[in-house]
C-alpha cells in the first residue's frame, strides 16, 4: 500500500513539473523555472506584462527585448505558453538563392 501511495505521489510530482506555464499568469519564480529564462528576463517579462497581457507569441516577441523566434521555440518546448498556446514558427521567407534562381 505504501509503495502505491509513493508511486502516485511521484507521478503527480512529475506531471506538475511538466505543467505549462502561461506567461500572462506566471510568477517570476515560475518563469525562472523555464530553462533559458533567468531573473533578468523574467523581470522584463513581468514589467512588460504590466502594460497589458500578451495577446499571442508575436506580441510577446515584439514587446520583450531579447526574445526572438528561436528563443520562443525553446521556451515553448520547455512548457511556456501565451494564452494557453505553444509557439509555432512563422513560415520562413524565401531565401535569396531561390528567389534569384532562373525559372525553367
Amino acid at each position: 500500500m505504501l509503495k502505491k501511495i509513493l508511486a502516485l505521489v511521484a507521478m503527480l510530482y512529475a506531471a506538475a513539473s511538466f505543467a505549462a506555464v502561461d506567461v500572462n499568469k506566471a510568477t517570476a519564480a515560475e518563469l525562472d523555472g523555464i530553462k533559458g529564462i533567468g531573473p533578468g528576463l523574467s523581470g522584463k517579462i513581468i514589467e512588460e506584462r504590466k502594460h497589458g497581457a500578451f495577446k499571442d507569441w508575436n506580441d510577446f516577441i515584439q514587446r520583450v527585448r531579447g526574445v526572438g523566434e528561436a528563443n520562443a521555440g525553446k521556451f515553448s518546448a520547455e512548457g511556456m505558453t501565451v494564452n494557453g498556446r505553444g509557439f509555432k514558427a512563422s513560415a520562413a521567407a524565401p531565401t535569396r538563392a531561390s528567389a534569384s534562381a532562373p525559372k525553367q
